[in-house]
């Protein structure tokens, strides 16, 4: 007979899900309501007002798309681009290259924008293929690239899309929370996000955002959305106004609980609040890890501080070394992805997961590891880097 799941606890420093705050955890365990109950309507308008802060955006169509990140991204492809349109795409990782195969699979065009993994997006590039593309309809690109731990210029590039006419998709699914998100000041046509980072909720949601020419380009479509399930023409008719909401599906109660809480706990700390303590755990990580001996691959002024790319010490075998952190310490960094897999370990600090606790526990059970696949370390100095590196900023 099958038992009930029970999952060793983990500390989760990868690039994603994130520690769940308990008072989420807590949250999801609330009574279930009907998803057309006028609380559930009231929780669903907060929801909204809330991404709206989060964003930091005036825009009226900001929901939760009920399935994760991935979907949020599949929203904004399929509601904005019609079949033969062109796209220019920046790709610097994993995540461009996504993008740029949704447009494929929509039957539109695809114009590469490349640039180096690790580094971020070139605004000369995109200015100069759209200069050759003077037909593209939409610009789209990664804010914070969890493949590289790369940031990228977000207000220039939504600027430069503009500037040609061009609607702009952004992926903010590692930065929301974490880095500053502005849609309004950046002038970003659409832009999805997930739970499971710097929000510290359960993966499952997707936040996404349409400013008013996005929307006025989806309502005027010649030709139908290719999904129904991720047709904002009939979503908008149950994320609306008021109190009569048409029904479109059955929408995740409890995980939606949950985003409602890990907001509020947002809210209550401040985004600046937020964002400064992420990089002063992100500072204080990087102490550690250099006073280690391993380097970061991007350069200062464009690291994420939520996710941390380093480098593996040679002659060590990094899936053995991720292993044995799972085993001895319950802990999971990430393995890298693309052109990086084997190369470099990817460290979040994530929401509920940046502290500085988890902070110093990573550093010396990297160090513990390390020593004992015999790697060429500096032994004994990492913990008093962090330390040091949180004094400076008054933690």
């Amino acid at each position: 007979m099958v038992s009930s799941f029970n999952p060793t606890p983990r500390t989760l420093m990868g690039p994603g899900p994130s520690d769940v705050n308990p008072r989420i955890l807590s949250a999801l365990a609330r009574p279930t309501i009907g998803h057309l109950d006028p609380e559930f309507i009231r929780l669903m308008d907060e929801v909204k007002s809330l991404l709206q802060f989060a964003f930091q955006t005036e825009n009226e169509l900001t929901i939760p798309v009920s399935a994760p990140g991935s979907a949020g991204m599949e929203t904004c492809f399929v509601n904005l681009m019609s079949p033969g349109d062109k796209v220019i795409v920046c790709v610097n990782g994993v995540f461009g290259n996504r993008m740029a195969d949704n447009v494929k699979r929509l039957g539109g065009e695809a114009v590469l924008v490349e640039d180096q993994w690790g580094t971020p997006v070139s605004a000369e590039k995109l200015r100069s293929t759209l200069e050759q593309h003077a037909d593209a309809v939409i610009v789209a690109f990664v804010h914070a690239e969890t493949s590289t731990g790369v940031r990228s210029d977000a207000k220039a590039l939504c600027a430069i899309a503009q500037e040609f006419d061009c609607l702009s998709i952004v992926d903010c699914v590692t930065s929301l929370g974490g880095i500053e998100v502005k849609l309004d000041e950046w002038g970003a046509d659409a832009a999805y996000s997930g739970t499971q980072k710097c929000l510290s909720c359960v993966p499952g949601l997707s936040p996404i955002s349409l400013s008013k020419a996005a929307v006025a380009r989806v309502q005027s479509r010649k030709t139908p959305v290719s999904s129904w399930f991720l047709d904002l023409n009939l979503v908008m008719g149950y994320w609306g106004q008021g109190q009569t909401r048409a029904y479109h599906h059955t929408a995740p109660v409890n995980a939606l609980y949950g985003l409602h809480e890990s907001l509020v706990i947002l809210e209550e700390e401040g985004l600046e609040s937020s964002w400064k303590h992420h990089q002063h755990n992100h500072l204080a990580l990087r102490a550690g890890v250099e006073a280690l001996g391993l380097k970061f691959i991007v350069a200062e002024d464009f690291r994420l501080p939520q996710l941390n790319t380093v480098t593996i010490p040679d002659g060590v075998d990094e899936g053995a070394v991720r292993k044995q952190l799972l085993s001895l310490y319950n802990l999971e960094i990430g393995a890298g992805l693309g052109v990086l897999a084997g190369k470099v370990w990817r460290i979040g600090l994530m929401g509920y997961a940046s502290n500085p606790r988890n902070v110093l526990f990573c550093v010396n059970a990297l160090e513990s590891v390390l020593s004992g696949n015999n790697a060429h370390i500096n032994r004994g100095v990492a913990t008093e880097a962090v330390q040091k590196a949180y004094s400076q900023v008054g933690v």
